[in-house]
């Protein structure tokens, strides 16, 4: 259940936000949808792919964290590194109702015992609360963004499906089907006045970002093999 409300200073002065990572608040999804500006950050770390939305059938960008339903392998580096942690994530609790922020009030983020509070004893937003508001200003333009990036590739015919197969130390297997890239030899099959045009949009660097970070499914299954390891050798 959720309980959607325009966010006010007066009525939740003493609201409390539990904001740090945690697979038992929000954090355990093996595949979260980005927007196109997070792109530079998340290729360094993550693979980036296209998915359809179950209910609609619209592609949308995410990216993948895990392999299994509910398991999100970088959750211990989110914890205890720097690392960028995706905006859909980061937002938390928080939603956009037109210009004004919202939050769930039924979220379990939101809870007495949170680390960050909203506003201060004057009713003015907190520093965190200015980050969330940073961070829902990126997201929402984002959004159409990436609907518009998305469209474009599809008019171009550049996204083809991807099935993702890896073998694990405990010997079992996954297979991970109802993904899907920029396909390289659809690109590269592009005249050069369709290039150009994507180059002057900034969306070739991006079909680029993608199709580099395919790379980090190779980490993605060291890092669940060290899930097989003893504790201690996991710390190696």
């Amino acid at each position: 259940m959720t309980h959607i409300v325009v966010l006010n200073s007066e009525a939740h002065r003493k609201l409390r936000i539990q904001a740090q990572p945690s697979m038992d608040l929000g954090d355990n999804q093996r595949f979260v949808a980005v927007v196109i500006s997070e792109f530079p950050a998340l290729a360094a770390h993550y693979p980036i792919l296209f998915s359809k939305d179950a209910d609609t059938g619209q592609f949308y960008c995410g990216v993948m964290l895990g392999f299994d339903a509910g398991e999100n392998l970088f959750i211990e580096r989110h914890c205890n590194e720097s690392l960028y942690r995706p905006l859909n994530l980061q937002r938390g609790p928080f939603y956009t109702a037109g210009e004004d922020l919202a939050i769930d009030l039924d979220n379990p983020r939101v809870t007495a015992a949170g680390e960050q509070a909203l506003f201060g004893e004057a009713g003015e937003p907190s520093a965190y609360l200015h980050t969330v508001m940073g961070l829902m200003r990126e997201l929402k333009p984002g959004l159409e963004r990436t609907k518009i990036f998305i469209n474009t590739l599809m008019e171009l015919k550049l996204i083809e499906p991807l099935t993702i197969k890896s073998a694990f130390d405990d010997g079992s297997h996954r297979e991970v089907t109802g993904l899907y890239t920029v396909s390289r030899e659809a690109l590269t099959g592009l005249q050069d006045t369709a290039v150009l045009d994507l180059f002057r949009r900034g969306y070739l660097q991006l079909t680029y970002l993608q199709r580099a970070s395919l790379n980090h499914v190779a980490t993605l299954t060291q890092n669940k093999n060290r899930r097989f390891l003893p504790q201690e050798r996991r710390r190696e």
